[in-house]
């Protein structure tokens, strides 16, 4: 096995046998010629590396650009001018499509200075595997176009895509006031008519009393996800999930073998910013809880954090971006779990078909009973 300038982030491995490129096998711990279908075995991660690999790098050293020089590496990258994505490409290909937005592109030699990814979840979803997964997806839809589902099901192969996370811990303790309410019930007399005329009725009224309440309370979190591009739709990746993290391995560019990875566009300090929007949103349930009873306002919170670290993840996407009818659909699908994401279709047709079937089936409704 024989690797490029890794600088270049373009990784070439010839098969032992033919001497054609091998591809990383999804599902499998081996590479496997396209040729000749020879397998060569990728090798396992000893366990001090994998330990160093999986390691937390300190948040307030990076945004302060003191991390090692070894934590960071420059990619050669082209950019999607429709999308904005940034994506790695071999060294041998000067044009492709964007597989985000189904964009010609063509590769310029810009370079990207980032953040090295220190680990990654391998494929273990092939693309038959997404293919039909997707198709099946489309398939269950009433109201997509059926010209769209055919085209799917016969249309270009799947992308391969490893997608840029970063995930963040933090201890947390947040000192908090509030109020606790607790529900209770008086009894009034209202009038009501029975039978055409008034009456006086007994009726339980619902009121809530409020007491003051402050309290602390704690939560350690631990690898909060952020994607770290903004070329999938958030609603998309957030659909993708869950990721079981416990599969991640030590970054080695033997998995990208075959696929590409996309460069992250989003910076450590605005995912910080967006992971402490969840921090805040988990912390604030936990306060609701301590406060009890049943309705809580809260009126103060003050969060510290302490140990803030964080990882640069590659997390596997099978991704199709098909252009139909001068509209683009995008569909992805978690390569880990199967799980697919996508942009409705809708047919106006077929909803117009289904709503004019509503009117006659009411007419006659109608017309039956009369």
């Amino acid at each position: 096995m024989s690797a490029d300038d890794p600088a270049k982030a373009a990784f070439r491995y010839p098969c032992d046998r033919c001497g054609a490129l091998l591809r990383f096998a999804p599902g499998q711990d081996h590479l496997r010629c396209t040729h000749c279908g020879h397998e060569q075995d990728i090798p396992p991660a000893a366990a001090e590396k994998r330990a160093k690999a999986l390691e937390e790098l300190d948040l307030h050293q990076a945004l302060g650009q003191l991390l090692p020089a070894n934590a960071i590496e420059e990619t050669r990258v082209v950019t999607c001018h429709a999308c904005g994505a940034q994506i790695t490409f071999d060294a041998d290909s000067h044009a492709g499509t964007c597989p985000f937005c189904a964009t010609p592109v063509v590769v310029d030699t810009g370079a990207h200075r980032h953040i090295k990814p220190q680990a990654l979840i391998p494929f273990r979803i092939t693309e038959a595997e997404a293919h039909e997964a997707m198709t099946g997806w489309l398939g269950r839809l009433w109201f997509a176009p059926s010209g769209l589902r055919d085209y799917a099901r016969r249309g270009r192969r799947l992308d391969g895509l490893y997608v840029p996370y970063w995930t963040f811990d933090a201890e947390s303790e947040t000192d908090y006031s509030g109020l606790r309410g607790i529900y209770y019930y008086e009894t009034r007399t209202v009038m009501v008519t029975v039978n055409g005329k008034r009456q006086p009725r007994q009726q339980q009224v619902r009121k809530v009393r409020w007491t003051p309440v402050q309290g602390r309370v704690r939560r350690f979190f631990d690898d909060l996800l952020v994607m770290g591009a903004t070329s999938l739709p958030r609603r998309h990746a957030d659909g993708l999930a869950p990721w079981d993290l416990g599969g991640l391995q030590p970054y080695s560019p033997d998995y990208l073998a075959g696929f590409r990875a996309e460069g992250y566009t989003v910076e450590l300090a605005q995912a910080f910013a967006l992971a402490r929007e969840q921090m805040d949103r988990i912390i604030a349930q936990d306060i609701r809880r301590d406060i009890g009873g049943n309705e809580q306002q809260i009126h103060h919170a003050e969060t510290r954090l302490s140990g803030e670290t964080f990882k640069h993840i590659l997390l596997p996407v099978w991704m199709a971006a098909y252009r139909y009818r001068g509209r683009s659909y995008r569909f992805v699908v978690n390569g880990q779990s199967g799980k697919i994401q996508g942009e409705r279709p809708w047919s106006a047709w077929k909803i117009a078909l289904a709503v004019l079937g509503l009117v006659l089936i009411a007419a006659v409704a109608a017309y039956l009973s009369r």
